[in-house]
């Protein structure tokens, strides 16, 4: 194989600024096909926890626990009041969902 037939790195041949926006775009783009596929989980979560109604306490906890923890990742949960109450209510859901998990 000749020197001609091996690739070219591109980035070889570019200044810093060049490159370090080619991988600030690299990593966006990344970032951004992270996201569609976290997005695309969640929606098949979701159909997932619609399919059917919770036949246990512990199910119905799971469910708030995935609710909550979605409210939790909005600006309105940053409130250290509201920060408090949802630690509180995981809480809870965990140690109900143990103790009801031991009885049966």
């Amino acid at each position: 194989m000749s020197d001609t037939d091996q690739p070219v790195s591109l980035d070889e041949h570019r200044g810093i600024t060049a490159r370090k926006e080619t991988e600030i775009r690299r990593r966006l783009a990344a970032v951004a096909a992270d996201q569609l596929r976290l997005r695309l989980r969640e929606a098949e979560l979701e159909r997932f926890i619609l399919a059917a109604p919770s036949e246990t306490w512990p199910d119905v906890a799971e469910r708030a626990r995935y609710l909550i923890n979605l409210f939790a990742a909005t600006p309105a949960a940053r409130d250290p009041r509201r920060r408090k109450l949802i630690a509180a209510v995981l809480d809870d859901l965990k140690r109900l969902s143990a103790a009801t998990e031991t009885k049966e």
